[in-house]
């Protein structure tokens, strides 16, 4: 049976009122550790740079098929866990501070989550360089760099969608059957992950490899990795437990 609830008249709760008092116990005490790793994560984007005033959104999804996200509105350096709503699939608000919603850009979280079973975490922010490719409509795909050869493989850039529309999430789904890193055209990086740190590092990979590219180009150029040893390297994912998809070599720059 499901039911909402006011509490003090702050906050709203719906969810499935039959659960032991321990599996409620064990319940919350998860989701407050998953809150808390969320709030660092949010404050880690603001304190590198990715995001400014109230850029920027994270998702994670939970074991029954609900996701808790950050809200609209807030610059991720003021975070905190009881700001964090629940929403189900189709982003309606099932727990969370009256009058808090989701980001309208939560169409292309979820977009993420119908394309990847194995997705479990989403990020969107706007790393300032690997957000310059993105502007510049150039993809991150030299295989130039070990670490990211392994890791990401290329970075593609997506067509233009208008923010909050359907066009970005239906712009995305095609790419995400391979990678999981893109570049959106003229706004920003997507990335995700097994789980949320998965997909941090992601992101942390992805600006990095973005630097280290930059720096390359004012030095000549990128001397790419034979394919030989490419492939070699790729064949390493599995032993490294590396999880999630790759695009093995693939251009997209002409």
């Amino acid at each position: 049976m499901n039911q909402s609830v006011q509490i003090g008249g702050k906050r709203r709760i719906s969810g499935t009122a039959r659960i032991s008092k321990k599996g409620r116990t064990m319940i919350d005490s998860q989701y407050k550790e998953l809150k808390e790793q969320m709030c660092e994560i949010c404050h880690k984007m603001w304190q590198l740079g990715w995001v400014a005033a109230n850029d920027g959104n994270v998702s994670v999804k939970l074991e029954d098929g609900s996701f808790f996200v950050t809200p609209t509105g807030i610059s991720k350096s003021f975070i905190t866990p009881e700001k964090l709503l629940r929403i189900d699939e189709n982003g309606n608000v099932l727990e969370g501070l009256d009058g808090s919603r989701p980001s309208s850009e939560i169409k292309m979280h979820l977009r993420c989550y119908k394309e990847r079973e194995d997705v479990g975490a989403v990020l969107h922010a706007h790393p300032p360089v690997a957000t310059g490719y993105a502007v510049a409509g150039k993809s991150l795909d030299e295989y130039s760099m070990i670490e990211t050869v392994i890791a990401l493989g290329s970075v593609p850039v997506t067509p233009y969608g208008t923010p909050s529309t359907y066009e970005v999430p239906d712009a995305i789904a095609p790419y995400l059957e391979h990678h999981d890193a893109v570049l959106l055209q003229n706004h920003g990086a997507l990335v995700v992950g097994a789980d949320l740190l998965t997909a941090y590092y992601r992101m942390e990979t992805l600006e990095l490899f973005a630097k280290i590219s930059l720096n390359a180009h004012l030095l000549g150029g990128a001397k790419e990795i034979s394919e030989e040893n490419i492939d070699r390297l790729i064949s390493m994912r599995e032993s490294y437990g590396v999880t999630g998809r790759h695009p093995g070599y693939k251009k997209y720059n002409k």
